[in-house]
């Protein structure tokens, strides 16, 4: 595993080309977008795309999305643009949203999990745009991480969880946006939601008209889109989801079982003898934060982690999708499972 260390606004020419490169050969290539770091193969070659399900651990019913530089390349990909793609890519793109849309049957099953839709964003991070640019092909790339686990917000978490099964890391430092993209279906009449992120149901409507949102399923059906696993982005530690007034009563009972308790807290005091990450109360900057200080919170031995309930409202919906489905792995004891 080779790490190449980047300037994330100014990216260097020989490291893009370099990346470029191996993308084109087959090979893995980690890379930092606005979302959180992703792990490339072309898309277009079946046996690089394997490589990215074996590497993560992935099961084969969890598509892929598929990052091209522009709007106009998406005809690469997929069949159809319609209107109202284009309008949502006018308002959103380059940046953190996903649509789906049908694929063109260059694209190889593994990356849609054999449905007849594919996946596809315009990233906005200046790695990322430079090396679509020269690699010029379509690059699959789910979070660069072991499957369900936390997601990568540098490229030393993508160096601790996949190691030498990736071929290079371009480690441009912290991502921006810190979640990853929504997700909305645009393969039939009515608009879908299939995963919340930071631009929210209400701005997705304000330029499409109404949107159905649809939930995470446990079942092995072939999913329309990534992310949509019940169980998901979750720490080493167990994560538990608490009230304001509860935070510093559960950490007390983590403790009280000998185990070590660390907090992520908003407006919460900081428990006694845990382990306390405070986060801003506005959504952007929290999800912008989240999963680093979920990662510094294991990286500190933290058995549980007791996470204080963030604040209703369309703009923190994607944040609750997340800790809500990383939380669903706690169990009810409260144990660890480091």
């Amino acid at each position: 595993m080779e790490l190449l260390s980047i300037d994330p606004l100014h990216p260097d020419a020989a490291a893009i080309a370099h990346a470029a490169e191996l993308l084109r050969a087959g090979r893995l290539v980690a890379f930092p977008t606005e979302t959180v770091y992703g792990l490339g193969a072309n898309a277009l070659d079946a046996r690089a795309v394997e490589r990215i399900y074996a590497a993560k651990g992935r099961p084969a019913y969890n598509p892929l999305i598929v990052h091209v530089a522009s709007a106009e390349s998406v005809s690469s990909v997929a069949t159809e643009w319609p209107e109202r793609a284009a309008r949502l890519a006018d308002a959103f793109w380059p940046g953190p949203l996903t649509m789906v849309l049908p694929k063109r049957g260059v694209v190889p099953d593994g990356v849609t999990a054999g449905l007849p839709s594919v996946a596809v964003r315009v990233p906005s991070h200046p790695v990322a745009h430079a090396l679509l640019a020269a690699a010029q092909i379509p690059v699959a790339a789910p979070s660069a991480n072991r499957s369900m686990m936390l997601s990568p917000t540098t490229g030393r978490h993508v160096a601790r969880s996949l190691g030498d099964a990736v071929d290079l890391i371009l480690d441009a430092g912290p991502t921006t946006v810190g979640i990853e993209s929504t997700v909305v279906d645009l393969t039939s009449a009515e608009p879908v939601l299939l995963r919340p992120g930071t631009i929210s149901l209400v701005q997705l409507e304000a330029v499409l008209g109404p949107v159905r949102r649809v939930s995470a399923s446990s079942s092995d059906a072939a999913r329309p889109s990534p992310g949509m696993l019940d169980r998901h982005y979750s720490p080493r530690a167990a994560l538990f989801i608490a009230s304001t007034a509860e935070v510093a009563r559960q950490c007390a009972n983590v403790q009280a079982r000998g185990q070590r308790a660390g907090a992520l807290v908003i407006d919460a005091p900081a428990p006694t003898a845990a382990i306390t990450i405070r986060l801003a109360r506005d959504a952007g900057e929290y999800a912008s934060g989240l999963y680093a200080a979920l990662h510094d919170l294991d990286d500190a031995g933290c058995d549980a982690i007791i996470v204080e309930q963030v604040p209703d409202g369309p703009a923190w919906l994607g944040v609750r999708d997340r800790l809500a489905r990383a939380a669903r792995s706690g169990g009810e004891s409260g144990g660890g499972h480091r």
